[in-house]
C-alpha cells in the first residue's frame, strides 16, 4: 500500500509540473499557446495612505486629506505615524466644522489639523509609554498617556492599533485631536 502512495505522488507531482510549465506565462505578458495574454502581477503593498482608502470608517479623513493636498507626501516613503479619527470622530465636531475645513480657503488651517496626527517614524502601540511626547508633522508635540491598557493620545481614545503598510502604521483614534 505504501508503495502504491508513493508512486501516486509522483505521478501527481510530475503532471502538476508539466501542467504549470506548460501554462506558465511567457516573459512580458506574451501570447499563450490558447491565444491569451498573460499579465504578471505585481503585488505592491499598502501605503498608509491606501489603508485609509480602504476603510469604509475613514472617508471624511480620506476627503480631508485629498483637499488638503497631503496624498502624495503620505504615500512617499515616510515613515509615518498616523492617529488617523473615524467618520464618527468627524461627525462628532461642532456643525459646520468639517465642511469649513473642506473649503479651499481654510487649506492651510485643514493642513496644520491633518498633520497634528503624523508622526514621523513607524511608532507601534507597545513602543508608547505613558506620559511619553511625540513631536507631529505640524511641530507641535501629543501627549500619550496610557491607563489600565488603555491608550489616550492628548486624551483621544485610540480604538485600534498596529494598523501597519508600506511606508508606516495607523493607529485608529475615537476623535480628532485639535492643535493648539
Amino acid at each position: 500500500m505504501n508503495k502504491f502512495k508513493l508512486v501516486s505522488l509522483a505521478v501527481l507531482g510530475f503532471a502538476a509540473t508539466s501542467l504549470v510549465s506548460c501554462n506558465a506565462p511567457k516573459e512580458g505578458g506574451e501570447e499563450t499557446t490558447d491565444s491569451t495574454v498573460v499579465e504578471t502581477v505585481v503585488e505592491v503593498p499598502n501605503t498608509v495612505v491606501d489603508i485609509a482608502v480602504g476603510s469604509q470608517d475613514h472617508t471624511t479623513l480620506v476627503a480631508a486629506v485629498t483637499a488638503a493636498g497631503l496624498v502624495e507626501t503620505l504615500q512617499g516613503a515616510g515613515p509615518f505615524t498616523i492617529f488617523a479619527p473615524t467618520n464618527a470622530a468627524f461627525a462628532a465636531l461642532p456643525a459646520g466644522t468639517v465642511e469649513g475645513l473642506l473649503k479651499p480657503e481654510s487649506k492651510d488651517k485643514l493642513t496644520a489639523v491633518l498633520t497634528y496626527h503624523v508622526v514621523s517614524g513607524n511608532v507601534m502601540s507597545a513602543q508608547l509609554k505613558d506620559g511619553q511626547k511625540v513631536k507631529t508633522l505640524n511641530g507641535q508635540e501629543l501627549t500619550v498617556a496610557i491607563k489600565e491598557g488603555v491608550v489616550t493620545i492628548n486624551g483621544i481614545k485610540v480604538i485600534a492599533a498596529d494598523l501597519a503598510g508600506s511606508n508606516g502604521v495607523i493607529h485608529v483614534v475615537e476623535g480628532v485631536i485639535l492643535p493648539k
